[in-house]
């Protein structure tokens, strides 16, 4: 159930808050999006969401937008709409435009919303996929809203029980998920996939490399098949371990690196709401 909507300049209705059917964003996915975890009515690590918000519009070729209002839509949402766990979705598209790659002159569209979520469990299923990141390409470590690959991903997860897909990159190394980035316990040390890899600069992977130290080392993709220990890491997620990847079960999950990972984030998160 949708919350509170602003839409360009103002809160709106949820049957009143219409975007245009020639936006951009719509017509061909040139828009860049966050998605923030709101804990009692406030955004968690929203600083950081509105940067790589801008980064992503940067790399996008998108105005930069002024993240100065976006973050007073985020508070205006939050207030009218105030829930224990939400998710805050902030969304900045090309705007209204011919129907074609080209971009209009109307200027960008901005829609910040809010749902009431629930916990992620601390242990899902996840499988592997057969298509790639393209490590090299134009909207490589770009949040955008060009999702379609990740759509299809999720989708043949779900339809073999699991709450996840991973993939591999072109080069045949470990990359990321649909919407998670990964971690892996080799000899009691925590990995996960370095930028490079053409993953997403995750919010919540850049706290555990802060907060709990891991390696960002290039990874195979079939590391996965001797990890001791696998999780995910995401805004809606926090920290998530895996117990079950393809046919293959990891007892015990969470292990002991990722408990502690898992037990370090909680805490640290309730001590600061904006790090």
């Amino acid at each position: 159930m949708t919350l509170a909507i602003w839409l360009d300049g103002s809160l709106r209705e949820a049957d009143s808050a219409q975007v245009s059917v020639f936006d951009h964003g719509l017509t061909v996915g040139d828009g860049v999006f966050e998605t923030v975890k709101a804990v009692g009515g406030q955004a968690f690590a929203l600083t950081r969401h509105l940067h790589r918000l801008a980064g992503s519009a940067r790399g996008l070729g998108l105005p930069e937008p002024d993240l100065d209002e976006v973050r007073r839509a985020c508070a205006a949402v939050l207030e009218a709409g105030p829930v224990p766990l939400g998710r805050l979705r902030i969304t900045y598209t090309g705007g209204v435009s011919p129907l074609g790659s080209d971009r209009g002159t109307a200027g960008p569209t901005l829609v910040v919303a809010l749902v009431e979520t629930e916990r992620r469990p601390d242990t899902t299923a996840v499988i592997t996929v057969p298509w790639t990141r393209n490590e090299r390409g134009a909207l490589a470590g770009l949040k955008t809203t060009s999702y379609g690959e990740n759509v299809v991903a999720l989708a043949r997860a779900r339809e073999r029980g699991a709450g996840e897909a991973l993939f591999a990159n072109t080069l045949g190394r470990l990359c990321e998920g649909t919407g998670s980035n990964v971690f892996v316990v080799l000899d009691g040390e925590l990995h996960t996939p370095p930028l490079a890899s053409g993953c997403l600069a995750g919010i919540t992977r850049q706290l555990v490399l802060d907060w709990v130290g891991a390696k960002e080392t290039d990874l195979p993709f079939d590391v996965l098949e001797r990890a001791e220990e696998i999780f995910l890491t995401s805004t809606t997620r926090d920290v998530q371990a895996l117990h079950r990847l393809d046919e293959r079960l990891l007892p015990g999950a969470p292990g002991p690196v990722t408990a502690r990972a898992m037990r370090i984030f909680a805490e640290r998160a309730a001590d600061d709401l904006d790090p």
